[in-house]
């Protein structure tokens, strides 16, 4: 009888004492079929041993049910990574989603009447409280909250931005794109380089809708540049009387929580330019779960809330008790935050931390371990060519390559993603989170 002849059917295997085990844990469809593909594997090998089949279907079993989103140690050295699902929430975040979100919830039920309420409602008097804002509007992200807003106010009607500001962002999203898809008409205005609130007043005409500046979150334009102060565009456009719209994108409350040398325009200060509305991304320097947020005045809300795109584009309870519990950690305990815990460390606390870690690593692993001064980025399409001084554990390896320990690392439990430069391997400190240190420390020891 040949080795093919031999392989055990699929009856014989379920019923041995392992895969009577798993039908106390797995569907039985599932488990016949990963029955299935490890004979078909060992047919294809020319034949296996009964115990060798079962061992692979386990694997097959396991792996199925694996949960293919899993926590990952950043030590990149990129605080809003956006591969990395860009802002790590703040414990009352946290807090607020298992609360709100194992039972029943007022989401859209007035307490005190009785009567059907607005979900909008648990977010405005947060985002008035930090920002000092007029009335707020809450939606999926920043690109859905300027889809939302060209649809109301420049549906079948002209948009003016200038050439220097028609940018595209991350997964080839464009602000053309945008405009298109809301049913108005893009009109350039200026040069890609240098533009004049001169430029917008010639362009001004009975079908212009909205006058649009978008904020350049992921490139810098620098030498001969210009671009119109806010101001003069928000006056030209209540001259005019068309709709003043800013997109913001970054969402950085107030520049105070940044480095002094890192500059970008936030929330508080682009209100006080006058702006009609405002529009700004949860995830990125709010440091909260992904949402666009749309700022500005009470009586192109109302418009905005009552379009039709919102039954499309609003919150669930998962995100909006996410951001309440985000928006409470940011007026009571900012540094909860772990963005602005991030941001907020210096460079000498980085070296005590990197200089701990590395001496714990010493002569444990087969590599060299040093501590260098290296450089962090925000990210998550902010800030662009601006770092921040860090400090990074370097490992470099003496039995295997860069490759390996990164892969490796890359598809642990937990995974940990690191930078390969200079023959190293960086872990920058100011991205691996306190909670996160003795996880980095063991996934490091099993190398």
């Amino acid at each position: 009888m040949s080795k093919l002849q031999q392989l055990p059917s699929i009856d014989r295997l379920l019923s041995s004492a392992a895969a009577q085990q798993w039908l106390d844990h797995f569907p039985r469809p599932q488990i016949v079929d990963c029955l299935r593909r490890a004979v078909q594997e060992a047919r294809q090998q020319g034949g296996g041993l009964e115990p060798d089949i079962l061992v692979r279907a386990e694997q097959i079993l396991s792996g199925l049910f694996q949960p293919s989103l899993v926590p990952v140690i950043n030590a990149t050295g990129i605080l809003l990574h956006t591969n990395l699902g860009r802002s790590p929430l703040s414990p009352r975040a946290l807090q607020q989603v298992q609360l709100l979100c194992q039972g029943y919830s007022n989401l859209e039920l007035d307490l005190e009447s009785g009567q059907r309420g607005h979900r909008d409602r648990h977010l405005q008097g947060l985002l008035k409280l930090l920002t000092g804002c007029s009335a707020s509007l809450a939606v999926n992200n920043c690109a859905a909250a300027m889809l939302l807003i060209v649809d109301e106010f420049a549906r079948g009607r002209e948009v003016l931005v200038s050439r220097g500001e028609l940018v595209e962002i991350g997964g080839s999203f464009r602000i053309p794109d945008v405009l298109e898809r809301g049913g108005a008409r893009l009109r350039e205005v200026g040069t890609t380089n240098r533009t004049y609130v001169a430029d917008f007043a010639r362009a001004i005409s009975p079908e212009t809708g909205m006058l649009l500046s978008t904020h350049l979150s992921n490139f810098a334009q620098q030498g001969f540049v210009h671009q119109p102060q806010p101001e003069e565009l928000v006056e030209l456009a209540r001259q005019q009387g068309v709709v003043s719209v800013l997109d913001l994108g970054s969402g950085l409350l107030d520049s105070q929580q940044l480095p002094s040398r890192i500059q970008e325009p936030d929330v508080r200060g682009s209100l006080r330019q006058g702006w009609d509305l405002i529009a700004f991304s949860g995830d990125k320097l709010l440091g909260a779960a992904q949402a666009g947020f749309i700022l500005g005045k009470p009586e192109l809300l109302q418009r905005l809330s009552r379009n039709p795109w919102m039954r499309a584009l609003r919150l669930d309870k998962l995100r909006l008790a996410a951001l309440q519990g985000a928006l409470l950690d940011h007026l009571l305990e900012p540094l909860q935050v772990p963005l602005r815990w991030m941001l907020s460390q210096t460079e000498s606390h980085l070296k005590v931390r990197a200089n701990r870690l590395a001496r714990r690593l010493r002569g444990q692993l087969p590599a060299t371990v040093e501590v260098r001064a290296c450089k962090s980025s925000i990210g998550g399409g902010t800030t662009p060519g601006q770092e921040l001084d860090s400090w990074a554990v370097c490992l470099k390896p003496t039995q295997q390559s860069l490759q390996e320990w990164a892969s490796r690392l890359r598809q642990g439990r937990p995974a940990v993603l690191v930078r390969c430069q200079h023959d190293s391997l960086w872990l920058d400190m100011r991205t691996v989170l306190p909670v996160a240190l003795k996880d980095l420390e063991a996934a490091l020891r099993q190398l």
